[in-house]
């Protein structure tokens, strides 16, 4: 087994890979001094998973489940897990008692079924929970009832939805935020979780003694992530970047995607242009909301032809949002009032088109 199995896998269902499941099972002992010693987590393995708590210290936007595009399929799925509490391992239901129950406990408004956006929404969950394993499907189509809210579905309870929430030592009204819940003062396990999850760590003001541990266990810290997963740890004033340099992580930067492309170029052009911007001593580049959309789109103007083309065909509006939330789930990228903040990371990668493809636009 690899560490990044743990690491790329929700949970790991011994039915839907077996092979996984035995090997993780079998060589866990290997990685146990990292879960437990460097980063506090819990290893749930069960006759039918195993599943590692990821939890961070920090939460971030691009933490989330990447299949949910609203709020309303949050708590849909919080109450499906609800739901779900009073089934039985293989017991069935079907969709009617669900999107009743969520009828009786959704508080927000009264959810109207005949509504494909809110059908819509209970099915990308329902998706999800067959994915990760808490519910399996016995007949019928959800899809079909996205046309149809007549149409029903018979599911199973495979048990496992128990394991999918974390059990916290505090009340829940006794919380004023999450790090109420989380209870977790530990410096060493707040900046190892921060390593791990994070594609970059930054010195901010309130967690300089974290930024202060790194630098005073660099050594150590190396030789943990290198050991376990094969990566590098390179220092700087302001940041801390994990460098991965293997393939065994599969959203990483650079990538395939179109986005990926374009903010090489944009790192280029903004290194080409940093004695007249206002760059400050932490290494933060700020524009205003409007400077910075018209970089983006000029960008495009000037080398949208290597774009993909879907990026080409956007609409101002959607492509610079597209490229601001992927430099956001990067951390190169945070917005402030009117302010687009460009952090430190960008300053560390640059990109640009091929010799020859540059030399082929210019002949055209």
């Amino acid at each position: 087994m690899r560490f990044t199995d743990l690491l790329e896998n929700y949970i790991i269902l011994k039915d839907n890979d077996k092979e996984l499941y035995y090997d993780i099972k079998d060589n866990i002992n290997d990685y146990m001094n990292m879960i437990k010693e460097y980063l506090s987590y819990k290893l749930i393995i069960k006759d039918n998973f195993i599943k590692l708590e990821k939890v961070p210290a920090n939460p971030q936007g691009f933490m989330g489940i990447k299949e949910f595009d609203s709020i309303k399929e949050y708590v849909f799925f919080m109450i499906l897990l609800i739901f779900l509490e009073d089934k039985n391992n293989e017991e069935q239901f079907i969709l009617s008692n669900l999107t009743e129950y969520i009828k009786q406990n959704y508080s927000e408004e009264k959810i109207d079924w005949t509504k494909q956006k809110n059908r819509r929404c209970l099915i990308n969950v329902i998706k999800f929970a067959i994915n990760i394993g808490i519910i399996k499907r016995n007949d019928g189509d959800e899809e079909l009832y996205s046309k149809d809210e007549t149409r029903d579905v018979l599911y199973e309870s495979t048990g496992i939805s128990r394991y999918i929430l974390r059990s916290f030592d505090n009340e829940l009204d006794n919380a004023n935020s999450y790090k109420d819940l989380l209870n977790e003062e530990n410096t060493k396990y707040n900046v190892y979780r921060n390593l791990l999850l994070n594609p970059v760590v930054y010195n901010k003001i309130g967690v300089e003694h974290e930024y202060d541990y790194i630098v005073r266990n660099k050594n150590e810290i190396k030789d943990v992530f290198e050991e376990n997963l094969e990566w590098d740890i390179h220092l700087y004033k302001n940041a801390i970047i994990p460098i991965i340099t293997n393939n065994e992580v599969k959203d990483v930067f650079p990538n395939k995607k179109g986005e990926s492309s374009v903010v090489l170029l944009l790192s280029k052009i903004i290194r080409e242009n940093i004695s007249n911007l206002n760059l400050k001593e932490d290494d933060i580049i700020y524009f205003e909301k409007e400077e910075f959309n018209k970089l983006l789109l000029d960008l495009r103007k000037e080398n949208g032809h290597g774009f993909t083309k879907t990026l080409r065909e956007y609409s101002d509006e959607l492509y610079i949002h597209t490229i601001k939330e992927y430099m956001k789930s990067f951390s190169m990228l945070d917005i402030k009032d009117n302010l687009v903040l460009i952090l430190p990371l960008m300053g560390k990668i640059i990109g640009d088109y091929p010799k020859d493809y540059k030399e082929k636009i210019n002949e055209q």
